[in-house]
């Protein structure tokens, strides 16, 4: 049913549905948002990630006080 997925077609109708939608004035303020928000994810999953091999690298006898 789906062989070659999305075609452009398909994208150019999503991105005039959007526009309708939301219009013209909104997608700036909600790009600006999308990329702050994808810029605080990602700097807390370097965090998680920073901290996760800390706890790893930390020497120890290995038993709990």
């Amino acid at each position: 049913m789906l062989r070659n997925g999305l075609e452009p077609w398909h994208l150019l109708i999503v991105a005039i549905v959007i526009i309708l939608l939301f219009g013209s004035k909104k997608l700036p303020e909600a790009a600006r948002g999308l990329g702050k928000s994808m810029r605080i994810l990602k700097s807390e999953a370097k965090a998680m990630k920073d901290d996760e091999g800390a706890v790893h690298s930390v020497p120890g006898d290995g038993t709990a006080n």
